[in-house]
């Protein structure tokens, strides 16, 4: 995953400054329940810069993003391809294990 240069706007690169972290609310309010679905909903932690020159906000998740479930990969003996291990076939020249 590429990191993005926080220092820079990437509108204008002018020079950004940090405003600092700050819990931005989840959902919404509604017409029956009001903000019950608002307050449920729970929160984010994000970083803000703004830009000096032109203004430009940017908003930066600061929680490490957790990697969902990672299948094993295995490489075809037949088309050295690397596809995940549960094929019974590989995908791309239909091997059969």
């Amino acid at each position: 995953m590429d990191i993005i240069p926080k220092t820079r706007c990437l509108r204008c690169d002018g020079e950004m400054a940090s405003m600092g972290i700050e819990k931005i609310q989840l959902g919404q309010t509604g017409w029956i329940l009001g903000y019950l679905p608002n307050l449920i909903s729970g929160a984010i932690e994000a970083e803000i810069y703004v830009c000096k020159n032109c203004g430009k906000i940017e908003f930066y998740y600061t929680q490490a993003i957790e990697e969902e479930d990672v299948i094993a990969k295995v490489k075809c003996p037949k088309c050295g391809q690397m596809h995940d291990v549960d094929f019974p076939k590989c995908p791309f020249c239909k091997y059969s294990y």
